[in-house]
């Protein structure tokens, strides 16, 4: 059996307790202070099922995550994102003992319904252990009605995943890892995790500070990478290894970066929540991902089934686990076609967009859109970004009485989560259709990408393209 994660973290703690294990922009911690505050912290959380967390980027958010995860509870992974109802349905649904956030983020959660968030939380007794089979983490993804999906990972798949992490990615004993996202992402979340489980010093503050401290591997999305560039810190000699994924990554944006990091390996890996690690590519050009050792995957009616060692359990509802791997296949609406070991993406199925790295389902935004006074018909397609590798834009026919594009605008911003506000509204006298009656979502991101956004203060009607 793999070591669990947080056995190979207390590992390093033991062997080189002096070595730095974390930087935040106010203080370094050592592998044997860090692991001290761990086995406080979750001496403090003994006899609870799960614990809920905001985290920030800071070593007190990994402190309370790695405190679960090396007690056996379930770490419920909240995000800034989410909406008062939201919050209430992850609640309701996970029922977390205790909500875990820094002293800046109080104000917030009480804000969406929790009335006694902690900063932490302290103990000088025992603490649980892990199994295999354990609840490690309890994560949160949008569903196409807009309630919160949660998605359940155990401690033997995250541990199968760091496995492959050793094999294909290049961070030892005292390298220096850039996770500058902020740790809701699970993404960073696991790249500092991983950091730590190699015995490398985990620097969690901008990408910029961490390339300027001689870092040596830099856990991105393309939005970072755009922001590295643009930063104009270059060129920076000391990485190796840059580890993006989520949203696609085209190849002018992988040749700017190779310019800024140029003794940077890109590696740019594709999975999911669910699914964990899938595939992979190497290098500026993109291409077929070469499929990570024990992954099989395969195509039905277009659709991407992956089957793995890493897969989720299932998400939460109120009857219990569901939707999880049937007969140890999963999939999440990816489209590609599989040739032997090399996986190729068309895209994310049409109902979702990755924008950032977060996935955006179409649907919510469709439907606070029909909830507006005189809105008749709502329409959403992604369009391509130069930083966000995609967001939305909104198709809309109004009738009498529909405020104008701007107080839309806002209405929206008040209704959705912050990656879910369209970045562009059009009034249009009819939505293109398919001879089905569909919304054709292709020929509306045709329209959305090409016309120019509306007018702050009036409506902006464009023909719509032929059904």
């Amino acid at each position: 059996m793999s070591p669990l994660l947080t056995d190979r973290i207390a590992g390093h703690a033991r062997e080189n307790p002096d070595a730095i294990a974390v930087v935040d922009r106010r203080e370094s911690v050592t592998y044997g202070d860090f692991w001290e505050r761990v086995r406080r912290t979750g001496a403090g959380m003994n006899g609870m099922r799960r614990v809920a967390v905001l985290p920030t980027s800071d070593v007190g958010s990994l402190v309370a995550v790695t405190a679960a995860m090396a007690s056996g509870i379930g770490v419920v992974l909240l995000h800034r994102h989410l909406l008062p109802s939201q919050f209430g349905r992850v609640v309701e649904l996970a029922a977390p003992d205790v909500v875990i956030a820094a002293e800046q983020q109080h104000r917030r959660v009480a804000s969406l319904g929790w009335s006694d968030p902690v900063a932490g939380l302290d103990g000088r007794g025992p603490h649980g252990s892990p199994t295999a089979g354990s609840e490690l983490l309890v994560g949160i993804t949008s569903g196409s009605t807009g309630e919160p999906k949660l998605f359940l990972r155990n401690q033997r798949s995250w541990a199968r995943t760091l496995d492959r992490s050793d094999a294909v990615f290049d961070v030892q004993r005292g390298d220096r890892v850039s996770t500058p996202g902020v740790l809701d992402h699970t993404h960073f979340l696991y790249g500092a995790l991983h950091g730590l489980t190699r015995g490398a010093s985990v620097d969690v503050r901008s990408a910029v500070d961490a390339l300027n401290s001689g870092a040596t591997h830099l856990y991105s999305v393309p939005t970072i990478a755009w922001d590295v560039v643009r930063a104009d810190v270059g060129p920076v000699g000391s990485v190796r290894e840059v580890l993006s994924s989520a949203a696609r990554w085209p190849e002018s944006g992988r040749r700017t970066l190779q310019n800024v990091l140029p003794n940077a390996s890109l590696v740019h890996f594709y999975g999911a929540s669910e699914l964990s690690f899938v595939s992979y590519d190497r290098g500026v050009d993109p291409g077929p991902g070469i499929l990570f050792d024990g992954v099989e995957a395969r195509i039905v009616d277009g659709i991407v089934h992956v089957r793995s060692d890493m897969l989720f359990d299932g998400y939460l509802t109120d009857e219990g686990l569901a939707g999880g791997p049937v007969d140890g296949w999963m999939t999440v609406g990816d489209r590609g076609s599989v040739d032997g070991s090399s996986l190729t993406l068309f895209g994310r199925d049409s109902e979702t967009l990755i924008r950032g790295g977060l996935n955006v389902e179409l649907a919510p935004i469709e439907h606070a859109a029909l909830s507006i006074s005189g809105v008749l018909e709502a329409g959403v397609a992604a369009i391509p970004d130069a930083r966000f590798g995609e967001v939305p834009a909104l198709a809309l026919v109004v009738g009498a009485g529909a405020p104008p594009v701007e107080r839309i605008r806002r209405l929206l911003r008040e209704a959705l989560p912050a990656p879910s506000a369209p970045t562009r509204i059009l009034v249009v006298p009819a939505l293109p259709r398919t001879p089905r009656g569909k919304l054709d979502r292709q020929a509306l991101g045709a329209t959305l990408a090409t016309e120019r956004t509306a007018s702050s203060t009036t409506n902006h009607t464009v023909s719509a393209p032929p059904s």
